[in-house]
């Protein structure tokens, strides 16, 4: 339970919780997360140097760059402890996708109908089959 508890502690700062956003669809550089993040970059280092303590990030050295990456072993913690609590959040959607689809079947649809245009130049009857 420790161990969860630092992990919500890491997790709960929201400028390392958009860092690990920005993360989860590809490794950035420290410059690459300052801009998207309009942050400075001591900010960015003090969050990448906290989640690669927890175990959050790692990091490779790319020429002159170091490219972060999330590892998410440490949020397999948080998803084995927030299990139990699904079926309160599960029982909800069913119920709205329930309730959407007796909407979509009380609703009549409409058929959209089209109209054929006449050209300037066409005769009524001409060039249409019936």
């Amino acid at each position: 339970m420790k161990r969860v508890e630092s992990v919500f502690d890491i997790i709960a700062e929201p400028n390392r919780r958009a860092i690990l956003s920005l993360l989860v669809s590809s490794q950035q550089s420290v410059g690459e997360i300052e801009r998207q993040l309009r942050m400075p970059q001591p900010a960015v280092s003090k969050h990448l140097r906290v989640l690669r303590e927890a175990g959050f990030v790692e990091s490779t050295v790319d020429a002159q760059r170091r490219l972060y990456r999330l590892k998410p072993e440490p949020l397999h913690e948080v998803d084995a402890w927030l299990a139990p609590f699904r079926r309160f959040w599960s029982a909800h959607v069913d119920a709205l996708e329930r309730h959407l689809d007796r909407m979509d079947q009380s609703t009549p649809t409409k058929r959209k109908t089209r109209k054929r245009r006449r050209g300037p130049n066409r005769e009524p009857g001409k060039g249409e089959t019936k």
